[in-house]
């Protein structure tokens, strides 16, 4: 295994680099934030004409037949713009479970619009304070007169104010299934919820009898566990690129602020706190790119290797995003400054797949420990 990545996969980033430079993170954030449908339908359609959000589609299925080391490139520069678009939750979450389930027929109908874009996607696991629930959970799926229907609450969705599908985990009489509900179905309440993070929309759906369709799966709990994991390579491959570029940022601002006659970044303090964010920065990139090759390469690793990234990432973004705005000092603090955004995504990226004691104890746990 390598951890340096290849020449097409270095292609790959700077062509989704320079499709995303057209705009500073402030101004793309703050134009789509507060309206509908919380991502700029022309970047969405922009990466799915690359091909970037069916890399992981078997090529038969209309992706791109690449892996999770290429989608994790694309989750850094995503991180790295802070780009307000439902990669995670369609790109990822969608295409992962539909992936991990048994369900050919619905593989052949939902990923090959999801790769092309035509169809935002996203998944409805999570309650009781964000933690995913593998048993079904309060929801409840009944079946009557041969049509299968849901009644509870999933909260936070990512995306599930907009999301034309949703993949949900519902307790049946016979344990866990995966169900496939349409975003305007009947008796399905999509309700935004308030978020620290501008730049992604979270919404709590209310199931009332919804219809739904029941998908096949051998081990509903264990291709949850498997969607869990290859999510949270994808987001810490995400928070690597943020960490990156509030670092750039940082630094250059540091040679350019002058206070008592010396640049900032001259002072000890500063010097050092930028060497320890890009020390935590290089060991990030490790674990992700090692997570990622595990993806593709090793599954039984996966777990493990899937923890670890998530643990690590979580907390090292989130002080990186914090010394953004410490070392820019007065105006860090500023609505018009990007540092803001910068550390609202970092914060609540640590908590959007689980707290990071959550992922502690599951890395000890993996680990035998």
């Amino acid at each position: 295994m390598t951890l340096v990545l290849d020449s097409e996969a270095e292609e790959l980033r700077a062509a989704v680099r320079r499709f995303l430079a057209d705009k500073a993170p402030s101004e793309r954030v703050r134009a789509v934030m507060d309206g509908d449908p919380g991502h700029d339908p022309a970047v969405w359609s922009g990466l799915a004409a690359q091909g970037v959000l069916g890399l992981v589609v078997p090529e038969e299925l209309g992706g791109s037949g690449a892996g999770h080391v290429e989608r994790a490139v694309v989750a850094e520069e995503l991180g790295r713009a802070l780009t307000p678009v439902p990669f995670l939750a369609s790109a990822v979450l969608a295409v992962d479970t539909l992936s991990a389930l048994d369900d050919d027929a619905a593989r052949a109908e939902y990923l090959p619009r999801l790769a092309a874009g035509e169809l935002i996607g996203t998944v409805a696991v999570a309650e009781r304070g964000g933690e995913w629930d593998r048993t079904g959970g309060r929801t409840t799926a009944t079946e009557r007169d041969g049509r299968w229907e849901l009644t509870g609450a999933r909260s936070p969705v990512l995306a599930g104010d907009t999301a034309d599908l949703v993949l949900v985990l519902a307790r049946t009489a016979d344990g866990p299934g995966w169900f496939a509900v349409d975003g305007d179905a009947p008796g399905l309440t999509r309700d935004r919820l308030g978020a620290l993070d501008p730049t992604r929309r979270l919404a709590r759906l209310t199931f009332d009898a919804t219809p739904a369709r029941p998908l096949a799966s051998a081990d509903p709990a264990a291709a949850l566990g498997t969607v869990a994991d290859l999510a949270a390579v994808a987001l810490a491959a995400e928070q690597t690129g943020l960490m990156q570029r509030a670092l750039e940022l940082t630094a250059e601002y540091a040679t350019l602020r002058v206070q008592f006659g010396r640049p900032i970044g001259s002072y000890q303090a500063v010097k050092h706190g930028c060497a320890d964010v890009y020390s935590a920065w290089e060991h990030a990139v490790s674990v992700v790119r090692h997570a990622a090759w595990a993806a593709d390469h090793d599954r039984a690793e996966l777990p493990v290797a899937a923890a670890l990234a998530q643990t690590y990432t979580g907390p090292a973004a989130f002080t990186a995003a914090t010394a953004m705005v410490q070392y820019h000092g007065g105006v860090g603090y500023t609505w018009e400054h990007d540092a803001h955004l910068f550390y609202k995504r970092a914060k609540s990226a640590e908590q959007l797949l689980g707290s990071p004691a959550g992922h502690r104890a599951r890395l000890a746990e993996r680990l035998g420990l």
